[in-house]
């Protein structure tokens, strides 16, 4: 078996069709089914059954796609190796939720990839609910971001930080220094940074809870944008609490009296288990748990731009 009839196999189990999973490979639809013919002709197997609701996989089948998936992502992991070694460096990748890319992630890579000359580290942004694909398939080394209710058996999860998002605006704003109903809070404009459309954290429980409509939603490129316009007076917001500490305290900001008005949550950490994560992220999952490490993500200046090298994947959407 070579590696295109795997990821042929695989793109068909995820999408449950050779059609779609062709379009995902750019090949045509008879290269994805002869890739496929070629597995089941080498293992003896049918791997799966078409019916009308979709596909039903043989046991032989199932086993295939989880092997797929990991000898994919050795596949990668290996490549990514040798280059390394090649280039005399390490790199460490990262996927992380976007409130924890923009406000906790620039002080901690800073401190730790000073600790390693030859590490770099590599920052992607995702919605949580992928974090186990991209560690499944080693296309990212450590995914970091608002904890999970659960995860599989091979993926090991540690809990590092807890954080907490309050409900502000400016002193000027007329829901400001009263006490407010939830209709009130469902009623104004709230001026939101990108985790407002993140499953998973706190932000859309939260707008939830507030019974806010998404025409009275406004987000923004960074949720650093989504404060200043309401510190201008332009609406309510939801910020991380620490980050917005001296704002409270001169005036800048206040926090809205409104029942719901904070919400607590816990970042976590997530890598292979059982001795499969690379080197670098093992490390990571230690270190990031230490005193030192907590005290720069909250009151990190931001990372060295010859050690950090952030991809920000950017989605664009709309409310048509």
């Amino acid at each position: 078996m070579t590696p295109t009839q795997l990821r042929a196999y695989v793109e068909v189990v995820r999408h449950g069709q050779a059609k779609s999973a062709a379009e995902a490979l750019g090949v045509s639809e008879a290269a994805v089914s002869n890739h496929v013919g070629a597995l089941r002709k080498e293992l003896d197997d049918d791997l799966f059954h078409r019916h009308g609701g979709g596909l039903s996989f043989t046991p032989g089948g199932l086993r295939l796609a989880t092997r797929a998936v990991e000898l994919l992502g050795l596949q990668e992991q290996t490549k990514q190796e040798v280059h390394d070694a090649h280039s005399g460096r390490r790199v460490l990748r990262l996927a992380v939720s976007n409130l924890f890319a923009e406000h906790a992630a620039p002080g901690l890579i800073e401190l730790f990839a000073d600790r390693a000359e030859d590490l770099d580290v590599e920052l992607s942004v995702h919605a949580p609910s992928d974090f186990h694909g991209l560690l499944a398939s080693r296309a990212a080394d450590a995914a970091i971001g608002p904890v999970r209710s659960s995860s599989p058996p091979e993926i090991s999860v540690r809990e590092f930080l807890r954080y907490r998002l309050i409900a502000v605006a400016s002193p000027k704003h007329p829901r400001a220094h009263k006490r407010l109903r939830q209709s009130d809070c469902a009623a104004d404009t709230w001026l939101l940074g990108p985790s407002a459309v993140e499953e998973g954290g706190i932000t859309k429980p939260m707008l939830t809870r507030f019974g806010v409509p998404e025409a009275n939603q406004r987000i923004f490129p960074s949720h650093a944008a989504a404060i200043s316009q309401a510190k201008r007076g332009n609406g309510l917001a939801l910020a991380l609490a620490f980050r917005i500490a001296d704002d409270l305290q001169d005036g800048g900001l206040v926090e809205l009296d409104a029942p719901g008005s904070q919400g607590d949550g816990t970042w976590a950490i997530s890598t292979l288990a059982m001795g499969q994560a690379s080197p670098a992220a093992a490390e990571l999952a230690r270190f990031i748990t230490t005193p030192r490490a907590s005290k720069a993500m909250i009151s990190g200046s931001g990372a060295n731009v010859a050690r950090f090298r952030p991809q920000v994947h950017v989605t664009l959407w709309s409310r048509n």
